[in-house]
């Protein structure tokens, strides 16, 4: 399934997504990672910017300052940085979307699942190409934390492709590829095993 998600985002957008399907985003998506997460989650502090029903990127972007702010680059990190706080972070901000790299596990697989929203990925690598689609950059906030942990607001036109990696049943996408070739590894090893078994020091 491929399908257009426009902000504010509600529980009825989403619930139908399944790892696996593509999503493209237009509105309101915000940057934030590890130190963003570490004060919401761990030090109680209210994120400046309303999340409700929008969508939050773990993204160090690179930001060109002048008269206005233009996005450079802004590729997705590593998603698993996050995974301790990130089931809490979406219960307080009531954020739908979460945007970026690679998987995360059982908690967020929960948090998405009792709180109504989704993982996604980004492509990797194609971080230039993803500023392309940054419309324009609104407001900044927590500047303090340096450009990569800052919190960028932004207005986005159809972001993407995202890719599903947890939906709203708590569905892993990672996880159950994982489950699926460890089954494909076991059926075709012996016979891998066997046609190499020549070729290794290996007494029978």
């Amino acid at each position: 399934m491929k399908k257009m998600l426009k902000t504010p985002i509600s529980y009825e957008d989403i619930k139908d997504l399944r790892i696996g399907d593509v999503i493209y985003l237009t509105g309101y998506m915000a940057t934030g990672r590890d130190d963003v997460h570490k004060r919401v989650v761990q030090e109680g502090m209210e994120i400046p910017f309303d999340l409700h029903d929008r969508a939050i990127m773990h993204a160090g972007p690179i930001v060109r300052e002048g008269d206005k702010y233009e996005m450079v680059a802004i590729g997705p990190t590593s998603s698993i940085r996050m995974e301790a706080e990130e089931s809490e972070f979406i219960r307080r901000t009531g954020v739908r979307v979460i945007v970026g790299k690679g998987s995360m596990g059982a908690l967020t697989a929960a948090g998405c699942k009792t709180y109504g929203a989704i993982h996604t990925v980004f492509p990797g690598g194609c971080a230039v190409l993803a500023a392309t689609h940054v419309e324009e950059i609104e407001d900044v906030y927590w500047r303090e934390l340096g450009m990569p942990e800052a919190v960028w607001v932004m207005k986005v036109e159809k972001f993407g492709p995202l890719i599903v990696t947890i939906d709203t049943e708590g569905n892993n996408l990672f996880e159950e590829n994982k489950k699926k070739y460890a089954e494909a590894r076991r059926e075709v090893e012996p016979e891998l095993l066997e046609m190499v078994k020549h070729y290794m020091d290996v007494e029978e």
